[in-house]
């Protein structure tokens, strides 16, 4: 049987294979704070991020997942490509991982700056920060539970995002921050209780101009069943998060640019190509 291997391997000076000694010196350097807010249980919120800015999701009272979509902030159809990046990096992200934007763009929109759970992967092979699934949704309570139910991170997405004009269309496959996933031995996707604790965050770089958006899911912090005879109410799993925005020094910023869409011009195909001299 053959061995397995990783299909996308970096080399030396491609995007995917980063400067760490650069973003260990944002993470550690001296920054100002430019905004914060808290996003209220069961609820959303979009917010602006300028290239060059740092941000931060944190549990400010304990356990709660989060659903992550990101936009490029002056033109949304380029946006988080959640399948990609889990094939550049890998299935639950952590710090010097990148998320990238959609094609044909397919560049690095943030950086994963600091990550103070470290879960690893537990005795299960499940690991924390999510790409394997989604968002939940009304459209999969109504197949699976038979209701009309529009407390789903789906629904909180397409409020947060409808001030910035976008609408449902918009809104796509997910990260899914501060929740535990893993594939069960017949390949069925579980979940486990969000293990973040108060003052747990993590952070982002902004490689370009972004918009972000986040759900504090109405499933709190997956402790409690939501499908099945099993099924539960999670209100009472359910906390704020904040979101903090910072401004590095601007010294250490130095040598950082941001990165361009990549630049394939070959026409997939429709142009006659001119054979080379």
């Amino acid at each position: 049987m053959a061995q397995p291997r990783v299909i996308y391997e970096a080399k030396p000076g491609s995007p995917i294979d980063v400067d760490r000694a650069f973003y260990d010196r944002l993470r550690s350097g001296k920054r100002t704070r430019v905004d914060r807010f808290i996003v209220p249980i069961r609820t959303g919120r979009a917010w602006p991020v300028r290239a060059g800015q740092l941000f931060r999701i944190v549990a400010v009272e304990g356990p709660q997942v989060a659903d992550f979509n990101a936009w490029h902030l002056h033109n949304p159809r380029e946006r988080f490509w959640a399948a990609r990046t889990k094939q550049l990096h890998r299935a639950h992200v952590t710090t010097y991982d990148r998320l990238w934007s959609c094609l044909p763009y397919l560049r690095p929109m943030l950086t994963i700056t600091h990550d103070t759970i470290q879960y690893g992967r537990d005795e299960d092979g499940a690991g924390c920060h999510d790409l394997l699934g989604t968002r939940c949704d009304p459209y999969v309570h109504k197949l699976l539970n038979g209701e009309d139910f529009d407390l789903c991170c789906h629904s909180n997405l397409v409020r947060a995002v409808a001030p910035y004009r976008l609408t449902e269309f918009d809104v796509h496959d997910v990260l899914n921050v501060f929740q535990v996933t893993g594939l069960t031995r017949d390949e069925r996707y579980f979940v486990k209780p969000s293990p973040a604790k108060q003052g747990d965050f993590i952070e982002f770089f902004a490689e370009i101009d972004v918009l972000c958006a986040i759900s504090t899911c109405p499933h709190g912090d997956l402790s409690v069943q939501m499908w099945g005879p099993a099924a539960g109410d999670p209100l009472s799993t359910c906390r704020p998060l904040a979101v903090e925005i910072d401004q590095p020094a601007p010294e250490l910023l130095d040598g950082w640019q941001s990165p361009r869409p990549v630049d394939y011009r070959g026409g997939h195909g429709f142009r006659a190509r001119v054979p080379e001299p």
